[in-house]
């Protein structure tokens, strides 16, 4: 495969993002854009020692550069994307591996790739992330917590929420699993819970059945199998780079057999409809309840999205998603376009001020989470 020079590089990977964006003037709905989208591709893998596990779950992270900040910050070069996209991989035993990748862009008739080779103290924690009146809304009854898209949102053993994006994987922030430096406590022996009817006696009903009267609901868990982190994260130990790799794909032990909704690249926020995001979390203000809010984006950079969505720590991980028309099928869809990291304090010129930041999936992250659930890059052509 033929090398690709750093600044054709750079303008490769702006293509890949507006290459083959429709322009709405022609079409009311709002619409997902098409991409030319990259492949991450595995090169070398190398084990690791086991981790110790002896990192405090937190449930929030914090960083001092805000939008300003990010979109002065310069472009990465080949070889610093190549080290971001790596990843961490913790199997269920304990062991670990390091997973070095390539980065390639196909060409248009799909058949060949072209590449190179191989915060401010003194401040109530607990109110920081609601923005004057509290705009969430607790759901309630199984016939709501049952069907999509809240029956996606599943919550983690850590403390965080992830989101079902294929039958055996959910998509979370990587700080629910490890600090930067090291995984979390309970990391190892990692669950996933998913609300269900919790029935009188016993006794789950069948259809017809006037006994079958749900109590309240309850969590099943579910073990998970192996861990994906990227490098972005854990060398950048939650400093500004790392923020911008702020996720993690959980592959669970056996299928859940739910619905889930499926990943998407991140429109720019103008497109996006009415310039508003949706997400449903496990707040911790609220314990057992799944809590949805929506608002409006503030700010953006390349790979973050800056808002004021209400939000307690526990939301964490949640997946960000918009509702949009798709062309191709011709009918309305979610997808995830990002990670609910968590609140950030960002000093603007001098003042703190407060976002809750959310990860974008960029082009070259969904090539790398696709390739984590599919394992195959020829399914992950269309975000």
């Amino acid at each position: 495969m033929a090398g690709i020079p750093g600044l054709l590089f750079l303008l490769l990977l702006l293509f890949c993002v507006v290459g083959q964006v429709h322009p709405y003037r022609v079409h009311w709905k709002p619409t997902w854009p098409a991409y030319h989208l990259p492949v991450v591709l595995p090169q070398a893998t190398l084990n690791l020692s086991k981790p110790d596990f002896e990192a405090e779950a937190k449930l929030e992270v914090s960083s001092s550069c805000g939008p300003q900040c990010h979109k002065g910050t310069p472009l990465p070069t080949y070889e610093e994307v190549k080290q971001y996209l790596s990843y961490e991989t913790l199997y269920a035993n304990g062991s670990r591996t390091e997973t070095q990748v390539g980065i390639y862009i196909l060409s248009n008739g799909g058949g060949g790739a072209q590449g190179q080779d191989s915060e401010p103290s003194g401040r109530s924690r607990r109110k920081r992330q609601i923005y004057g009146y509290d705009s969430r809304f607790s759901i309630f009854g199984k016939d709501f917590l049952l069907n999509y898209p809240f029956s996606t949102s599943v919550k983690l053993s850590t403390g965080c929420t992830g989101t079902l994006v294929a039958e055996k994987h959910v998509l979370t922030a990587a700080h629910c699993i490890h600090d930067g430096k090291t995984y979390v406590k309970g990391t190892q022996k990692l669950r996933v819970g998913f609300l269900k009817p919790k029935f009188k006696d016993g006794n789950q009903g069948t259809n017809g059945s006037s006994s079958a009267i749900p109590e309240k609901m309850k969590f099943q868990w579910i073990r998970v199998k192996r861990t994906h982190v990227p490098k972005g994260w854990i060398k950048g130990n939650a400093n500004d780079i790392g923020m911008d790799y702020d996720y993690a794909l959980l592959e669970l032990k056996k299928p859940h057999k739910r619905k889930f909704m499926k990943i998407g690249v991140s429109p720019p926020a103008k497109q996006l409809p009415g310039g508003r995001i949706h997400f449903s979390g496990y707040d911790n203000d609220r314990p057992g309840n799944l809590v949805y809010r929506f608002c409006d984006i503030k700010d953006e950079t390349y790979d973050l999205l800056y808002q004021q969505c209400d939000a307690q720590p526990g939301a964490s991980g949640s997946g960000v998603y918009v509702r949009m028309w798709k062309r191709q099928q011709q009918k309305w869809e979610r997808k995830i376009i990002g990670i609910f990291s968590g609140h950030q304090w960002v000093d603007v010129n001098g003042s703190p001020q407060d976002f809750n930041v959310a990860v974008r999936i960029t082009p070259l992250k969904y090539a790398q989470i696709c390739y984590w659930i599919k394992g195959n890059y020829l399914d992950c052509r269309e975000g």
